[in-house]
């Protein structure tokens, strides 16, 4: 029996293929919202509290114009990001720039929207100052602590050999250059584990964080404006796990903040946050067709998805849990090894999964694809990239990216008459 819920039937899925067809992602807009609305509430102790939408995880407009009406702001990391972010009305520091190995033209253009820097290396900040001709008045560092990231004794990540942010004597260093560079406000970021399910990852971050602010005061003599605590508030993959409580996590920051500094007079910083999987990975899903069986030495079903659809199984061996509509109660009899059509061995979404038996045309709910899902596609053996699709509080199904032709395929080449001809000859 399934244990993960839906948002949409199969009468719901077989009436939206009717006009677009399988594979398709879809996002419940009304799951967004409120998880947006429960993200708020957990930090609404803290009065400039903004969360920064990590757009890399959902680069959609539609899905940033819903968190922009939700208070939210954008992290980005590359120019098409800021460009999206502009034209969905973001304005000045509702945008974060978090990059790494940074073209200097788009340091110009987050300078030009007004958008809040994020330096990840110490060279940047001289680097900066030359390309900008002197400091923005608002800049914020990226903090690497090295060594191992723990909670409970539980490694949870290994800083050290991650390639972002600055040590800490690099983060005083860089504060002392930007105060005497003219800076007003300043700001510190961290990102030190990913996907952590535990209630307990922000305030052990934010244990690091609030204490080197204390540092930075004494010894550079700066109150930071804002700290940043990032991403790595993780979800629940796997149906038996016990999901983040943000309102948990919250408070526990909070916890914290009045320990550490509230009791050092740095009660005015403002907290920031910049989730992308939390924030959409549960309210988005790749709904595809069963359409052939094989048996060898194993059973495998095969859809008409694939790995350039949804990567993650493929590269990380992750988890996504699988309901097949219209068969949710009942059990698991079958085990299959749930493929595409690629040309390579790891195009398998699932390994031995247990499901219902399984019928050519069944629909398949690939659950949490929200997040790192859509994004992280690509064109390997010609696979096109498919539709997206919103799922509207008032149960109505908007297309907000339409699947991509041939014609698009095709649209970059430098192509020559012959093949234009084909084209046009082939409506491609």
């Amino acid at each position: 029996m399934d244990m993960k819920e839906t948002y949409i039937t199969k009468e719901e899925a077989e009436r939206i293929t009717e006009s677009y067809p399988t594979p398709f992602y879809l996002y419940d807009e009304e799951g967004i919202r409120e998880n947006a609305r429960r993200l708020k509430q957990a930090f609404s102790w803290n009065p400039g509290f903004r969360e920064y939408f990590a757009v890399k995880a959902t680069p959609n407009p539609e899905i940033l114009r819903i968190l922009r009406e939700e208070g939210c702001g954008t992290d980005c990391s590359s120019l098409a990001e800021l460009e999206m972010s502009e034209a969905c009305g973001f304005r000045g520091q509702e945008i974060m720039f978090s990059s790494n190995d940074t073209p200097l033209s788009e340091y110009r253009f987050a300078e030009k929207l007004g958008a809040i820097i994020n330096l990840d290396d110490f060279s940047n900040i001289e680097e900066l100052r030359e390309t900008l001709g002197g400091f923005p008045e608002t800049l914020c560092l990226r903090y690497n602590p090295g060594g191992y990231f723990k909670i409970a004794n539980t490694i949870m990540d290994n800083p050290q050999d991650a390639k972002f942010g600055m040590t800490e004597e690099q983060i005083l260093e860089g504060f002392r250059i930007l105060k005497a560079g003219g800076v007003k406000h300043f700001g510190i970021h961290a990102f030190l584990a990913s996907n952590t399910v535990s209630n307990e990852y922000y305030p052990t971050l934010a244990r690091q964080l609030f204490t080197l602010a204390v540092r930075v005061k004494e010894d550079c003599g700066i109150r930071l404006s804002f700290i940043n605590l990032s991403g790595g508030v993780g979800i629940a993959y796997r149906p038996e796990e016990k999901p983040n409580d943000i309102l948990a996590i919250g408070e526990g920051v909070h916890r914290v903040y009045d320990e550490i500094l509230g009791k050092n007079g740095l009660s005015d910083v403002r907290i920031f946050t910049e989730l992308g999987r939390f924030m959409l990975a549960p309210y988005g899903a790749l709904i595809t067709r069963v359409i052939h069986f094989k048996e060898t030495y194993k059973h495998y079903a095969g859809v008409d998805a694939c790995a350039a659809n949804l990567m993650r199984p493929a590269v990380y061996g992750a988890y996504h849990h699988i309901t097949v509509l219209g068969k949710e109660k009942e059990e698991g009899t079958e085990s299959y090894d749930v493929v595409g059509s690629l040309c390579e061995n790891n195009d398998k979404f699932a390994v031995d999964r247990r499901l219902p038996r399984l019928e050519k045309g069944d629909l398949l709910f690939i659950h949490d694809a929200g997040a790192h899902g859509f994004a992280m596609g690509y064109n390997y053996n010609g696979k096109l990239w498919c539709a997206e699709l919103l799922k509207k509080r008032d149960g109505s199904v908007k297309l907000i990216r339409r699947a991509e032709t041939p014609r698009d395929y095709f649209a970059t080449l430098d192509i020559d008459p012959d093949m234009k001809r084909y084209m046009d000859s082939h409506s491609l």
